[in-house]
């Protein structure tokens, strides 16, 4: 059960060659983002910066993604983007979200086949907090992408805590 050792009928049991570094490897990848993604905080790119900062402390996130009227990712606005929208005296409820929001395509994303291990090395090597999880659309011969969930830290974490609870049973 462990991997160390195989069966097979008439043989017996035999050696696979695979050392525990191997078969934890394997069972990292076996993590989908597909079964850990969390629910998308969407707003759209109309709305302003005062609804945005209003959604972000209501769902208690980090991180919302903006849609277009079509409602694919069109950017990504974080609690850093929120706050530098707040310094001056600009006034909030009349800033569209689309104004200091990160565009595409200069947004990381990863899609429901990756691995979490995938979506980690994303976060890490890009700085980030969150990811959205796309799926691909065709419009008009464009890849546009519509958002289907997130992968934050805390999603990663809870996978790979899983993952040791698993080896201890």
């Amino acid at each position: 059960m462990t991997g160390f050792l195989d069966a097979r009928p008439r043989v017996g049991y035999f050696y696979t060659g695979k050392d525990s570094n191997e078969l934890i490897k394997a069972e990292v990848n076996k993590k989908i983002v597909k079964d850990y993604k969390a629910q998308p905080i969407i707003i759209s790119e109309s709305s302003s910066v005062y609804d945005g900062i209003c959604t972000l402390f209501l769902e208690d996130v980090g991180t919302m993604f903006v849609v277009n009227s079509k409602g694919h990712l069109a950017g990504v606005a974080s609690r850093k983007d929120l706050l530098r929208a707040t310094l001056g005296k600009q006034n909030l409820t009349e800033i569209p979200i689309s104004i200091i929001m990160t565009r595409m395509p200069n947004i990381v994303t990863c899609t429901m086949e990756e691995t979490l291990l995938e979506a980690a090395k994303k976060l890490i090597d890009y700085q980030i907090d969150s990811l959205p999880v796309v799926r691909p659309v065709e419009v008009n011969g464009r890849t546009q992408y519509e958002v289907v969930g997130r992968v934050t830290k805390t999603t990663i974490t809870k996978g790979f805590v899983e993952l040791g609870n698993e080896a201890v049973i």
